[in-house]
């Protein structure tokens, strides 16, 4: 079989990929990869084969960020559709079709966020499966906010309609939210969400070509060199980290941070990834980097702080970690608000934290039995869910 995944330049949503792809060629399949190419080099191993589309997209997301990282809310939201995901759709159109006819994949797997994947399959007639990298849209996250919800659809629509199809002809593809035409965040024969119900809390009844198979972990280029030997035995260790797209919004957290670490300087060490030059100087039990080997670190630690993203989540909990989660934007509230339901942790402002509210938050979670035990529960529901092999044995079984 040979299988092509079409994906956007974020680390959070090619990860997972990485851990089926390697599946899949240990199985003895061929696959291939295709997005922004010089993004794409630097988060899939340096052996991946990768086909490049919409570069000029990709390579601007650099810039874009720098507008992105002070907007929240609603704002935030129109900025991703109308300024990232629709002009990277629309730009990765020629390059995907290209790879497919290159290629030729018997199968496509398409990131949620990587529009131009089902597109080129559907007009090209290939089995296509998405890949969930956020378990955020699956809970009807505009059920309070329809106008919302169709301002998304519309941003959807448009793109379609650019591309000769029509979001309502249900003949192809996968449905769409309400149940009618088709959608290209959500294939109709196979969606890989990378978490277990355990975590996502919904009591909706999904069809059964939802595959709920946890998280994937694969191989990370070039990880950091990490300085075990300074890993305090004495004292529990909690990692800070706000991933690499928000650190340079996190000036005001960080003091938080800083000052709740000094509250708490006989009981834990902090690992708190950030640049430096936004920190200053750290009290003795903070670990300061800029990068850490997240994976490896993971096991040594006793609880994460972080803002919420799906990837850092889903890794923490994968270890049993309790969590304090300061959500920022985008579909990082709804995931917090799936923490906190599990039991697993405790939420925080991040634009207005105070250090007392973060000391309580780590306290809560290091001392109090019950978020580590609802952490444990879904570390067992993701074991039980099996990872990169379940969604590789579901692939298998659409040819």
């Amino acid at each position: 079989m040979r299988v092509l995944f079409t994906v956007p330049p974020l680390a959070g949503h090619v990860n997972p990929t990485v851990a089926v792809g390697a599946e899949l060629a240990a199985r003895g399949h061929q696959v291939a990869w295709t997005g922004p190419a010089g993004a794409l080099a630097r988060l899939l191993p340096a052996h991946a084969r990768i086909l490049p589309a919409g570069e000029e997209a990709g390579g601007g997301y650099a810039a874009l960020h720098d507008r992105w990282r002070d907007l929240r809310g609603v704002g935030a939201l129109r900025f991703l559709w109308e300024e990232a995901l629709v002009p990277l759709a629309r730009a990765m159109v020629p390059g995907v079709t290209d790879a497919v006819r290159g290629f030729a994949p018997d199968l496509m797997v398409a990131d949620q966020q990587a529009l131009a994947g089902p597109v080129i399959a559907r007009r090209l007639g290939i089995p296509w499966a998405t890949s969930a990298s956020t378990s955020a849209e699956l809970t009807r996250p505009f059920a309070d906010f329809p106008k919302v919800g169709e301002w998304v659809d519309e941003q959807i629509s448009g793109f379609l309609a650019e591309c000769g199809t029509d979001k309502a002809d249900g003949t192809a593809g996968g449905k769409g939210a309400d149940g009618t035409g088709w959608d290209p965040r959500f294939s109709e024969r196979l969606v890989l969400v990378f978490s277990t119900p355990e975590l996502i809390g919904t009591q909706d009844d999904f069809p059964p070509h939802y595959a709920f198979v946890g998280p994937a972990f694969g191989t990370r280029p070039h990880p950091p060199g990490f300085p075990w030997q300074r890993l305090d035995p004495e004292r529990r260790r909690v990692l800070v980290s706000l991933g690499t797209l928000n650190q340079e919004a996190g000036g005001r957290f960080y003091g938080a941070v800083l000052g709740a670490a000094e509250r708490l300087a006989d009981e834990v060490q902090l690992v708190l990834v950030a640049p430096a030059a936004l920190v200053g100087a750290v009290p003795g039990n903070v670990l300061l980097l800029e990068r850490v080997p997240q994976l490896e670190l993971l096991p040594h630690l006793d609880a994460v702080v972080c803002h919420g993203g799906h990837n850092t989540v889903c890794e923490a909990l994968a270890y049993g970690l309790p969590l304090v989660v300061a959500p920022i934007r985008d579909d990082q509230p709804i995931v917090a608000r799936q923490v906190v339901g599990a039991g697993a942790g405790v939420r925080v402002r991040f634009g207005r934290t105070r250090t007392e509210e973060l000391r309580d938050a780590l306290t809560a979670v290091l001392d109090d039995a019950g978020p580590r035990r609802a952490a444990r529960r879904i570390q067992a529901s993701f074991a039980a869910a099996g990872g990169a092999c379940a969604a590789a044995d579901r692939l298998e079984k659409l040819l």
